[in-house]
């Protein structure tokens, strides 16, 4: 039936035998149509679902063995009552054609799609044969990456952004599969999921979610979650979006649903929820007691209605498997998890100095300008202009190069500040489009669709003004740390744009500065350019690159001429390389963005006031990773350091740089190292405030003359 404009199919309670929903299997590549049952589905499917099914409940009542032993398997979530439906995610997953987006509780989803016994204690005992991540990411986060089973984060239901960018990389490419995401009910309740399917039937992207409803959030019941007794409810009035109900609980069911949800979804080149009715027989983890939340009643129930035994006693009721076949299959079973425990016994523990090991990937390197120094060629461009031009360049350069975020595709304008202007006319709208306010969706699907192909590089606009980030900061989490917790086996290819800093009397979330909290996170590049030529060819390097760069745009130079420069073709600067803006003998002022130009008329006024003096000026350009190197020598020549950026001075990135040359260059100092900053407060709206707040000349030529006279 449809209701506003959802279709839903809501399947009832009738007995599983009398299904009569005709799906199709992909087998060997061939379609075949199919229904199953108890009665017609062939007795070599059955025998394979039911060593699954054996095989699947030995590992998951084993892991808190391992716990018990201090062997680990430190936390697991049991899956018992989900069989049904965990079985048929696997049973449906194509390697080849599909990725699949597993959750904590999906053990028997991961051991159906193709793990083995010994690849499931792997991951559960954190060995270097961990295919998932060799030891670094927690147990029960099951995986395997070369098979499109993706590791996903521990904020559950955060990978449902990922899946969505999967599929538009799908439909962008034309790849016939999807994207399976899988999760509990309660973890609908994150805001990132709503984005992820409203923007999934907004954009009409090959996505199935499927909600393995349990009934509890740890130990928090479903009614405290939604108001809709079925959560998938929550989405019945999203165009473009199928739902379908099902038994989570009976295998049948469970693949009649999600054969009938890959199939349509492949058809229709739209997202399908699935909904599954489970239950939870254990508690939610080894750290939980659901006897301190549900009555006797209740667990007494979930046993009685233990969806393995329900299974087994239909291979007997209906004749399809003797008590003598079953039994042999479940000794055969004990054989596989001993010879599988055996083996994770032996395997190798992580070696603790691999910690260091796939923490972000080499960037590319610069050919032809290996220090990002220009040679004076070039057109004499704005800021603004530099970044318009390497943006088009680099998509000419790269056709796998993407674009989108908020307000920057149209006809006449490319955002606020029109950096991204004329991108939609040359290079379409599959390239180059607007996301929706939302930014963990812009940068949650930028970090799925690069995992489609590594040869993908996308480009967002993050939140248009850095202040605006922060709803987008647990997707940049994951960024930093993806390439890391898959043991190097995936790495985002994202470029986050964020218009950054004041100066331009906007206030509150227009016109503050986050570098300082952004560089607390390792397995992430920042850069922060002054000048046009550096904003060009940092840009093209972080295009290049492998690996996710956050590009902080100093808005307020962005059409200014003390920024503009020419800027060479193809111009390139390397990461983690400072450039010199002024050289000096008896002063070092390290500084960067907007505070670079302030810094660079202070010394040469201070240099006029104080002959004797030669104040050095060092443009950082890249905060991460950082040019220690250059830092270190000019201190050692110069003696006595300034540090001079916009953020505020408490907390911001300075501190670092203070620490690091009180720390490595002590004994060349002559004076304690001196920080200029915004003051600890909150930037007005009010040009009289934003002066009062931020960094002027007035304040470094004050700090820089105390030092002098030090």
């Amino acid at each position: 039936m449809m209701e506003s404009g959802t279709i839903i199919n809501k399947r009832d309670k009738k007995s599983v035998e009398k299904e009569s929903t005709e799906i199709v299997l992909n087998d060997n590549e061939m379609e075949i149509k199919k229904r199953f049952s108890i009665k017609e589905t062939d007795k070599q499917t059955l025998e394979k679902w039911y060593r699954l099914m054996v095989l699947g409940r030995a590992l998951d009542e084993r892991a808190p063995n391992y716990l018990k032993q201090a062997i680990g398997w430190s936390y697991h979530a049991p899956y018992a009552g989900h069989d049904g439906i965990q079985l048929a995610i696997g049973q449906v997953f194509d390697k080849k054609t599909d990725h699949l987006f597993p959750y904590y509780r999906d053990l028997m989803t991961v051991l159906s799609a193709g793990l083995s016994a010994e690849e499931i204690i792997f991951n559960g005992i954190s060995k270097a044969t961990d295919v998932a991540g060799g030891g670094r990411h927690m147990s029960n986060h099951f995986a395997k990456p070369e098979w499109n089973i993706h590791n996903v984060s521990s904020a559950t239901g955060n990978h449902t952004l990922h899946a969505a960018g999967v599929g538009r990389a799908m439909k962008v490419y034309k790849h016939k599969g999807v994207a399976i995401s899988s999760q509990g009910e309660s973890s609908v309740s994150e805001g990132y999921v709503s984005e992820a399917i409203n923007g999934a039937s907004n954009e009409e992207l090959p996505v199935i979610f499927v909600f393995q409803d349990n009934g509890y959030g740890i130990s928090v019941p479903k009614k405290d979650q939604t108001a809709n007794r079925k959560v998938a409810e929550n989405f019945t009035g999203l165009k473009n979006l199928r739902i379908i109900h099902c038994n989570g609980k009976d295998i049948f069911d469970s693949m009649n649903a999600m054969t009938e949800a890959k199939n349509w979804v492949l058809e229709n080149q739209q997202p399908c929820i699935v909904h599954a009715n489970c239950i939870r027989i254990h508690s939610h983890s080894n750290s939980d007691r659901h006897d301190l939340y549900r009555d006797e009643y209740e667990l007494g129930y979930v046993k009685e209605n233990d969806p393995m035994d329900k299974y087994r006693r239909m291979l007997i009721r209906y004749k399809r498997f003797t008590e003598e076949e079953l039994a042999a299959i479940e000794l055969e079973t004990k054989e596989i998890v001993k010879n599988a425990h055996r083996a994770g016994m032996a395997a190798p523990d992580p070696d603790p100095k691999s910690i260091f090991d796939f923490v972000i990937p080499a960037p590319y390197q610069p050919q032809k300008y290996k220090d990002g120094l220009p040679d004076g060629t070039g057109e004499k461009l704005k800021l603004v202009e530099a970044v318009n031009k390497t943006l088009k360049a680099e998509f000419r350069h790269n056709p796998d190069t993407f674009l989108w975020g908020q307000d920057i595709a149209n006809k006449d304008k490319g955002g606020i500040f029109n950096v991204s202007k004329g991108m939609q006319q040359e290079f379409g709208i599959e390239r180059v489009f607007n996301a929706p306010i939302a930014e963990d969706y812009i940068v949650g699907t930028a970090n799925g669709m690069s995992r489609f192909s590594d040869k993908i590089r996308i480009v967002v606009e993050g939140a248009e003004f850095a202040d605006y980030f922060w709803p987008a900061m647990e997707q940049f989490v994951e960024l930093t740390h993806d390439y890391w917790r898959s043991n190097g086996q995936f790495c985002p290819n994202v470029i986050i744009r964020l218009a950054s800093g004041g100066y331009i009397g906007g206030g509150l979330y227009h016109s503050q500065n986050i570098e300082g909290a952004l560089s607390s996170f390792p397995g992430i590049r920042i850069v922060y350019p002054s000048y046009a030529d550096d904003a060009a060819g940092l840009l093209r390097t972080a295009i290049r690159s492998k690996g996710p760069t956050m590009f902080m745009e100093p808005k307020a130079l962005y059409n200014s001429p003390i920024a503009a420069a020419n800027v060479p073709d193809d111009f390139e600067v390397p990461f983690g390389k400072a450039r010199v803006r002024k050289e000096g003998s008896d002063m070092t002022i390290i500084t960067y963005g907007n505070t670079t130009h302030m810094s660079i008329n202070v010394a040469e006024k201070l240099e006029k006031d104080f002959p004797d003096f030669k104040i050095e000026v060092i443009d950082l350009r890249s905060l991460s990773p950082l040019d220690e190197e250059s830092i270190l020598k000019s201190v050692k020549k110069t003696g006595k350091v300034l540090i001079v950026h916009e953020d505020k001075v408490f907390g911001g990135f300075g501190g670092e740089l203070a620490a690091m040359i009180t720390e490595k260059a002590f004994e060349y100092l002559d004076a304690p190292v001196k920080r200029v900053g915004s003051t600890f407060t909150p930037v007005g709206f009010n040009r009289i405030l934003e002066k009062a707040i931020l960094p002027d000349e007035d304040r470094i030529y004050q700090a820089a003359a105390e030092l002098i006279k030090y």
